[in-house]
């Protein structure tokens, strides 16, 4: 992706002009007439068939053959995107199922993402970093390193205004679960988020926060460290 990530309008305009895909699987029973359009993947012979591709070439095939389908059945998953999911393959990192990440995301060594996070375009995950369950991370966050971010937690995202800051967690937070953290906000190195607080200002480094708004409730030590504690071996 030729582009800024953290340029708002940049990103914007990508979407705008990126070509918007119905991307389908098609399992057809029946005979279909071959050679059809390059871009669409074929798989079987004969009365059966698998087809990959986009939906109005499939469609057109469906459509063309349908004297001799008996059947067929379709798999999607999305409508017009206009950003691609980012290639997992190459990253070493965890990524469980049911997680969706776009192109245009970061992912550092080591990161580990739980079942149902999203990760918007732009977004940055440093090392060893855990997105917990269901977790929203928004377009251009920027979060560090050893960070944990606990489960359902939703770190707004800033495309819109495009004026607006990022949010930046700087290494070694610690996020409770279901926290949301505003736009623009800077939570220091080595804070710690109490579950369920709403993070509306920016958060001094080794201060242990709560609440709605999050305050301050006292300064990290040695008892915080042994609760917030991560362990490697899920890394």
């Amino acid at each position: 992706m030729p582009i800024d990530i953290q340029d708002p309008k940049a990103i914007a305009k990508y979407i705008k002009d990126a070509k918007k895909t119905t991307p389908i699987k098609a399992y057809i029973q029946g005979y279909i007439n071959k050679p059809f359009d390059l871009s669409v993947k074929s798989f079987g012979s004969n009365s059966f068939w698998i087809l990959i591709g986009e939906f109005n070439e499939i469609k057109e095939i469906l459509d063309k053959n349908k004297n001799t389908i008996e059947h067929y059945h379709l798999e999607f998953d999305r409508k017009n995107s206009a950003i691609p999911l980012l290639n997992l393959l190459e990253l070493n990192a965890r990524i469980e199922p049911g997680a969706v990440i776009r192109e245009g995301v970061i992912i550092q060594k080591n990161v580990v993402i739980m079942m149902g996070a999203v990760i918007n375009i732009g977004a940055t995950i440093g090392q060893n970093t855990m997105i917990d369950m269901n977790c929203v991370i928004g377009a251009r966050a920027i979060i560090g390193k050893n960070v944990h971010v606990g489960a359902g937690t939703v770190i707004a995202g800033v495309l819109e205004p495009p004026s607006s800051k990022s949010v930046v967690i700087e290494d070694n937070v610690f996020i409770g679960a279901n926290v949301v953290v505003l736009e623009g906000v800077v939570i220091g190195k080595g804070a710690v988020i109490g579950a369920g607080s709403v993070v509306t200002k920016d958060i001094r480094p080794n201060t242990v926060v709560a609440g709605t708004p999050a305050k301050i409730i006292k300064t990290k030590d040695n008892k915080t460290n042994d609760k917030v504690q991560l362990l490697e071996d899920l890394r």
